[in-house]
């Protein structure tokens, strides 16, 4: 066989031998590439799993006016009363008066018989020192009475106040002038305005209490003397605070915070200085402005930086619900 048939015999084997190695290289290429697409698609599942968006409740930070309250009970006091006691020792003899009843200064409230057997005495009056209504008179006919006991007390119900007692460690926050509402029993829904008007000047050291007195704004003949009342007094007003729902702070290692939503929809720790405390709203001195959506649900799960979902708005405080603290 000649040269050039020999060359001509082994082109068709190098022509196969070409195509399987392009066909081989195609393989390698396409099973890369189809590599390559499952690791993409692997890590983008990945990065969804990682990526997972916390739902939550937001309310947004308000500005506006935050009353500070102290809850005490009372009891409805004559304004001006004095004790009456008798000049001598001895027996009560014809009572002139009775609880209630209306008497004006120098009126006769009784007689009391100093007489003792064998020895008889004329019987010595008592009169009224001042103008007003008995509102005590215990004794009987014929009780024995001592000169150091009273026999009856006299009030002016026409000027009426509310005695109540503040407690040594929170004796700072009270102060002439501030006011109060009332509440009774008998009157269920309503209430009475009334003004701190007097402040002892000590402590009882056996209780650890210091009395005050409150007037009422206007005569109302439906609170009667010795009746019980529970007494709120605003103690602070501050106007135009940020304010949140309690229930927005989170404590941790003894710091307070809050999360706020940023424009992106992550959740952004923030960390507060709050102020007082009114039932279920605090006012905030740093750390958020007016208007910012802070978590009120869902927080307990969040870190700063994570993707969140809104869920619901709450709406904002209002100084109705405030004011009732």
């Amino acid at each position: 066989m000649s040269d050039t048939e020999k060359k001509k015999s082994k082109i068709p084997g190098l022509l196969i031998t070409l195509a399987v190695l392009v066909l081989a290289i195609g393989t390698v290429y396409v099973l890369r590439e189809r590599n390559k697409t499952a690791q993409a698609e692997l890590a983008s599942e990945a990065t969804v799993e990682t990526e997972q968006v916390f739902a939550v409740n937001t309310t947004p930070a308000t500005e506006g006016r935050i009353m500070d309250y102290l809850y005490v009970n009372g009891d409805i006091v004559s304004g001006d009363v004095v004790d009456v006691y008798p000049d001598t020792a001895g027996k009560l003899t014809d009572i002139r008066v009775s609880t209630g009843d209306r008497v004006k200064k120098g009126d006769l409230l009784a007689y009391v018989d100093p007489s003792r057997p064998g020895m008889n005495f004329t019987n010595s009056p008592v009169y009224s020192p001042i103008s007003g209504t008995v509102t005590s008179f215990p004794g009987n006919e014929g009780s024995t009475v001592a000169g150091q006991s009273p026999i009856a007390t006299i009030g002016d119900l026409s000027n009426l106040q509310v005695r109540s007692y503040i407690s040594e460690r929170k004796i700072s926050m009270i102060a002439l002038g501030m006011p109060a509402k009332l509440t009774f029993e008998a009157y269920p829904g309503e209430t009475f305005l009334a003004r701190i008007t007097e402040i002892s000047p000590v402590v009882d050291p056996s209780s650890r209490s210091m009395e005050i007195k409150l007037s009422l704004n206007s005569r109302n003949t439906r609170i009667k003397s010795g009746m019980f009342t529970k007494v709120k007094i605003t103690t602070s007003v501050k106007d135009n605070v940020v304010k949140i729902p309690t229930d927005c702070i989170s404590e941790r290692y003894d710091e307070k915070f809050v999360y706020v939503v940023s424009a992106d929809e992550k959740a952004e720790k923030r960390i507060i200085v709050s102020g007082i405390s009114v039932g279920d709203v605090t006012e905030i001195l740093s750390g958020i402005s007016p208007g910012e959506k802070v978590v009120i649900q869902g927080q307990s799960l969040l870190e700063d930086g994570v993707p969140v979902k809104v869920i619901k708005e709450i709406a904002p405080l209002t100084e109705s619900a405030e004011k009732e603290g």
